[in-house]
């Protein structure tokens, strides 16, 4: 499965490439994060819950940072086990663009599912994926611009 979008957020390029390294912000912003840790720079722990369908289950995870060309371009990969309801690992390209009203953030994003999440069915799991993706980014863009306007 793969996901693309954009979306524009109103805060300098800087400012959202540190965002997107601070693991408060994105413990808020990652939908059903319980706990975030961070090891290094490039390397966090996760857990999170979730509920895809039918099936709730609780994630425990890693994802690893590697920052090809800051602030202008990064990826990650992760993956996380939630027992009996199966694994997800993937991983995402991100690109933050100069913008004359801050900043366009564009990402590809890739995901594998196993165990009974991938007996759900690709189009719950995509519209799934697509719906937390979605939240993650209005959450985080909400929240740099707030601290912008504060």
């Amino acid at each position: 499965m793969e996901l693309k979008n954009e979306i524009l957020i109103n805060a300098p390029r800087d400012v959202v490439y540190a965002a997107l390294n601070d693991p408060e912000i994105l413990k808020d912003c990652i939908p059903g994060c319980q706990e975030l840790i961070k090891h290094s720079d490039t390397e966090l722990e996760a857990k999170v819950v979730l509920k895809i369908g039918p099936v709730k289950a609780k994630f425990s995870g890693s994802v690893v940072l590697s920052p090809d060309a800051p602030p202008e371009r990064f990826s990650l990969v992760g993956q996380g086990n939630g027992g009996a309801a199966g694994f997800a690992k993937g991983g995402a390209e991100v690109v933050l663009e100069p913008h004359p009203e801050g900043t366009l953030l564009r990402y590809t994003a890739k995901a594998e599912i196993g165990g009974k999440l991938a007996q759900l069915g690709s189009r719950l799991i995509e519209s799934t994926a697509k719906k937390l993706s979605s939240k993650f980014f209005a959450r985080f863009a909400e929240q740099l611009n707030d601290s912008q306007n504060s």
